[in-house]
């Protein structure tokens, strides 16, 4: 194993149970040691997504199986870096100490150093500062396979028009901007006080959530795809949104507090089922080549990530608490500890 640190305990937001934010705090713990196929590096900006809030919560409680029964088995929260790789483990190439990388973790992101699997990790360029690089891995990978769900793409024929409900959180700034990239007329559902900004990232018309629904006479319907980021709208009214043909992709969901949006879900696939018009969900997964391109876009000046602030890492619990409110515009991007 090759290294460039001999530091063997390092500050990191831990926490020992399920909760709230305040259930996340600072500590020090050992420095871990990258296994075969993994590096270890040295955070410089990690964003946070709802995805940390969920594993904070362990809510649902289904996702306890797969993420500790009675406590998180990765203590540590975290997913987006951007990072510089301090140590490699066995059996990992093309990734050099020094290099630096970003990628979407499997936790561990709010500490001084973190593991990673090397095949999540692209190298950042260095026009894309390290808090743009680390709002993007989560967010606007799931937006652009949201797009690629939706089967929209730049055709050079009629632009396709896109619903985006939700969209100026974190996914949804991306979606916006990544459909207008593809030639799509793109509407939006978001708050009031943010229909100028989600209009300036592409939107060509914005409605304020609060008054307009799925089902409003605004919208209308002939849809060509609708984004459902926000996950709380009746399935058989998006549906009535698109034109046949077209899609509803869900990108989240509400549901109960055991099993979350799997009922949600269950409905969607019945109410699909010789459908000319299908509630499609979406399990975003990491995908490092959609990364290098998000990277790229983001280098040439066509992605602008939203960063509603950046937080000290002394200060990451409340950056935390702040995402679990659900308020958060864009993407809110913790410094490195």
């Amino acid at each position: 194993m090759s290294t460039t640190t001999t530091t063997q305990t390092m500050p990191a937001w831990r926490q020992r149970r399920y909760g709230e934010a305040d259930a996340v705090t600072l500590d020090s713990v050992p420095v871990p040691t990258p296994g075969r196929g993994q590096v270890l590096v040295r955070l410089r900006a990690t964003g946070l997504n709802n995805g940390d809030v969920r594993v904070m919560r362990g809510e649902p409680l289904l996702v306890r199986l797969a993420f500790g029964v009675g406590r998180p088995r990765q203590p540590v929260r975290g997913m987006d870096a951007a990072a510089t790789v301090v140590a490699v483990g066995d059996g990992v190439t093309g990734i050099a100490v020094g290099d630096e990388v970003v990628g979407e973790l499997p936790g561990g992101g709010l500490g001084r150093f973190a593991l990673a699997p090397a095949e999540r990790l692209v190298r950042r360029p260095d026009d894309v500062a390290p808090v743009l690089a680390a709002s993007l891995p989560v967010a606007a990978g799931t937006a652009w396979q949201a797009l690629e769900k939706a089967r929209i793409a730049s055709t050079g024929e009629a632009p396709p028009r896109v619903l985006v409900i939700g969209a100026s959180g974190g996914v949804g700034t991306f979606a916006v901007q990544l459909a207008a990239q593809r030639g799509a007329e793109v509407w939006a559902l978001c708050g009031d006080r943010n229909r100028a900004l989600v209009e300036s990232l592409g939107a060509a018309r914005t409605f304020d959530y609060r008054r307009v629904q799925p089902g409003s006479p605004e919208l209308g319907d002939g849809f060509d795809a609708v984004l459902d980021i926000a996950g709380t709208a009746p399935l058989r009214a998006l549906r009535r949104l698109v034109r046949d043909g077209g899609r509803v992709v869900l990108v989240s969901g509400e549901g109960g507090r055991v099993l979350g949006p799997i009922g949600r879900l269950l409905r969607a696939a019945l109410l699909s089922i010789g459908s000319k018009r299908p509630l499609v969900p979406l399990a975003a997964t990491p995908k490092p080549h959609v990364l290098a391109q998000l990277l790229a876009l983001t280098a040439a000046g066509g992605l602008h990530p939203v960063i509603a602030r950046t937080a000290p890492f002394a200060d990451a619990g409340d950056a935390l608490a702040e995402v679990a409110d659900g308020h958060v515009t864009g993407k809110i991007v913790v410094l490195a500890g």
